[in-house]
């Protein structure tokens, strides 16, 4: 801190005469206790006035008296600073001391209020738990879709073992009816038999007209139409439905196909039924050509006299077999048959076939729902 010095003679002050009674300004700040220094002096002296450098003197050290602080320096003008310019302002501190450095000013909300500041640790954690969720939701994500996919996989297979359990059921029956002595299964081997099939080889060499008074049951012709192929004898086609027969759910109601001539007589007849309403049942393909020899069987109805095992299945089953994609699947199974009958001393070729149709029933998993269709055809 910087002393201030007073100088209060500025210059003449100083020279004050003697006997002057007044008193001066060192006598009015005499320190207290020092009147005894003060009347030796003036007695001595022969004045009792009190001048400005007794007023300062230092006390005696008689009187324990001690200003702490102050020394007189002298009373001559240069010895002392201009009271004046003392009370100019000046550029250092008053005190001496550095100033301290300004608090930082803490950021203030919309309210005008203090924000916290938020510790790094904080901010850490809340990156972290920002982080976490993102992958739980994406693990989240990931688990519906593996799944859906998983969902997807399991109901392909189940599909698929399903269309494998009925085709090795069906295997399986015809295993156990060629095993049975008399090629038939009680509960499935033979039905109700609901129709009757048409003397085909009755209505040979007959005209259109005959053909269909003969046949009855309730003969409609259905469709008719040319027939142009070269080397082909037949040149009209003719399909009658047997409307009087009970018609079949699956396959609808039996019909009779005529193949006309250029005379327009018939030199072809066929027919196709259900085999369930023949009196078949669920059969299997191959037990109902081999055991119960159904294309036999129907061609006699119709007047075509053969003998059973005149239809014969070839070795290889997927020969007349159709599979879906996946090759296991048994879609289709379709076989033709034919021979050479003699009628009234003259040789006649015949024709079959047999189409057995899973595409339902492996949709429904109901293997009843197999579509069983005979066709037979005589030649003139």
């Amino acid at each position: 801190m910087s002393k201030h010095s007073f100088n209060i003679a500025r210059g003449a002050r100083k020279q004050q005469p003697e006997g002057d009674a007044s008193l001066g300004l060192t006598e009015a700040f005499a320190p207290i206790g020092a009147g005894d220094a003060l009347e030796h002096r003036g007695a001595a002296d022969g004045d009792t006035s009190l001048g400005l450098t007794e007023a300062f003197a230092p006390v005696a050290a008689s009187h324990g008296a001690h200003v702490a602080g102050f020394k007189y320096q002298g009373d001559t003008s240069e010895d002392y600073s201009d009271p004046v310019e003392s009370l100019e302002p000046r550029d250092e501190p008053v005190f001496g001391d550095e100033v301290p450095a300004a608090a930082p000013v803490q950021n203030c909300g919309r309210h005008g209020k203090p924000e916290p500041v938020e510790h790094p640790h904080l901010k850490k954690s809340r990156r972290v738990r920002r982080v976490l969720v993102i992958i739980v939701a994406l693990l989240a994500v990931l688990a519906c879709a593996l799944g859906y996919f998983a969902f997807q996989l399991w109901n392909e297979s189940s599909r698929a073992m399903v269309q494998q359990t009925q085709a090795q059921q069906q295997s399986t029956d015809v295993g156990n009816l060629s095993q049975d002595n008399s090629g038939k299964d009680a509960a499935s081997a033979t039905t109700a038999k609901k129709t009757e099939v048409p003397n085909l080889v009755g209505v040979l060499g007959q005209t259109q007209d005959a053909a269909i008074t003969a046949l009855a049951h309730g003969a409609t012709v259905t469709s008719s139409k040319d027939v142009n192929e070269e080397g082909n004898a037949v040149k009209k086609s003719v399909t009658v439905a047997l409307t009087a027969e009970p018609a079949d759910s699956r396959s609808g109601t039996p019909t009779v196909y005529l193949g006309l001539d250029a005379d327009g007589k018939v030199i072809q007849a066929g027919y196709s039924a259900a085999t369930a309403s023949l009196g078949y049942g669920s059969l299997s393909f191959a037990d109902a050509v081999k055991n119960e020899h159904i294309v036999e069987k129907t061609l006699r109805e119709a007047g075509v006299n053969v003998t059973d095992g005149s239809a014969k299945l070839p070795s290889d089953k997927t020969s007349y077999s159709t599979y879906a994609s996946d090759g296991t699947t048994l879609v289709k199974e379709n076989c033709s048959f034919n021979g050479t009958v003699d009628i009234n001393g003259a040789a006649h070729t015949w024709s079959s076939v047999l189409m057995y149709d899973y595409s339902t029933a492996n949709a429904s998993g109901n293997l009843a729902d197999t579509v069983r269709i005979i066709y037979i055809y005589i030649n003139a």
